[in-house]
């Protein structure tokens, strides 16, 4: 090789060498993608937040959750009586792992779950706290409309037993069922079969910080609750070091404050004071003062709970979102709670990691499109289509004849 080519090939390799450098000086390296990857919408790239330096607002589906971070998402933080601007309770917990669990599937979540286009193939495991509507309304909701938009494998509901048979979660479902089972049985076959399926998983309401699911590094517990009847609980869930605690609706009590502790994200519900509720629903004090502080935790209880506990970020939640509400249960948490606070509004978002929590609203679309399918659910086992019957059949107009059906690929 002459000296002139080797001079040239020296002269390529080293700028070459100085461009990979300057690459990766104004680009950073990519967090590795996770195993098992979400289902992005098409068009949309995430991207890893660097050094912590999250946006102001969360667009969904443009972050890299990060390999040991979660993130929380209230889908509802509102009342049975809901409002566009909050809807009944219901928590999103995402992991690094690429695990998602859903705590409580409160009336129109589904709306706010939607607008974040998450991967409905993942979304499959719901936990409930107790089955008042704004807690459970939605889960058959949440299991049509997840089975149509990727999710075709079973969906999971962990919940407890009621005092009576009648009143645990595996009578709720089996009335569920029923009342949708013509609704179920017109899809079965035009979508995945096994999509259909709900599995039940009920447990002792009175076991106290007793594992309910453990799986794939992730540990959660439940424990009592005191609302209304027997049965209501609460939720711990451990994964990597960190924990979040899913309150349900309660009054303050033990078992909250044994097993909420070293919580990183403590939520528990911080209800109107007597005053705010009696003028919000017209009641007299005396029922506002009952419901305020006999069946729920009203503001300043809720503090003198966050205060024997300590989280890392004490979240409230199960208002009525106005400015004169707000104001008036933030005026009663400082009274007994100086800690660091989020009260929750809907879509907001907490990202936490060992070192890092960040608080911050979701921006999302009025009109959002379903997110798209996985070649899984493309490809899942599906019986025959269904059919009405041939009387019902003979009453098609003969004025109309559809286009023929495309070959099935």
């Amino acid at each position: 090789m002459s000296g002139i080519i080797k001079s040239r090939i020296r002269t390529l390799l080293t700028k070459y060498s100085v461009f990979l450098v300057a690459l990766l000086m104004v680009a950073p390296l990519a967090q590795a993608q996770p195993a098992n990857p979400d289902n992005m919408p098409l068009g949309r790239q995430a991207v890893e937040i660097v050094d912590g330096k999250y946006p102001a607002t969360y667009f969904p589906n443009t972050e890299i959750l990060g390999a040991d971070e979660m993130r929380i998402t209230a889908l509802g933080t509102g009342m049975p009586n809901q409002t566009r601007a909050a809807v009944s309770i219901s928590y999103l917990v995402e992991l690094g792992n690429g695990d998602k669990f859903l705590f409580d599937t409160g009336s129109g979540m589904l709306a706010n779950l939607f607008s974040l286009r998450p991967d409905f193939s993942k979304l499959d495991k719901v936990f409930a706290s107790h089955l008042h509507v704004d807690h459970v309304g939605d889960f058959m909701a949440l299991h049509i409309a997840s089975w149509l938009s990727g999710r075709y494998t079973p969906i999971h509901l962990y919940g407890p037993t009621g005092s009576k048979p009648e009143l645990g979660t595996k009578a709720f479902v089996e009335g569920m069922q029923k009342g949708y089972a013509w609704d179920i049985a017109t899809r079965s076959g035009a979508l995945p079969d096994a999509g259909g399926l709900i599995k039940v998983h009920e447990f002792d309401y009175l076991q106290e910080n007793v594992i309910v699911y453990q799986e794939n590094g992730v540990t959660i517990r439940s424990w009592p609750a005191i609302h209304s009847l027997d049965g209501a609980v609460s939720f711990g869930l451990e994964w990597n070091g960190l924990k979040y605690v899913f309150g349900g609706d309660t009054y303050p009590n033990n078992w909250y404050i044994e097993y909420a502790k070293n919580a990183d994200v403590a939520s528990h519900e911080a209800f109107l004071p007597p005053k705010a509720l009696a003028a919000y629903f017209g009641w007299s004090m005396a029922q506002a003062t009952y419901v305020s502080t006999r069946i729920h935790t009203e503001p300043q209880a809720f503090g003198k709970v966050m205060s024997q506990i300590k989280p890392r970020l004490a979240v409230g939640y199960h208002s009525v979102q106005s400015p004169e509400n707000n104001a008036a249960i933030m005026d009663g948490v400082r009274k007994t709670y100086d800690g660091p606070l989020a009260l929750a509004r809907d879509l907001t978002v907490i990202n936490v990691t060992k070192d890092i929590i960040r608080v911050r609203m979701a921006t999302v679309d009025e009109y959002v499109l379903p997110p798209n399918v996985t070649k899984a659910y493309l490809d899942a086992p599906r019986s025959d289509d269904k059919s009405p019957s041939k009387i019902i059949l003979d009453g098609k107009w003969k004025g109309y004849t559809p286009p023929p059906m495309p070959k099935k690929q």
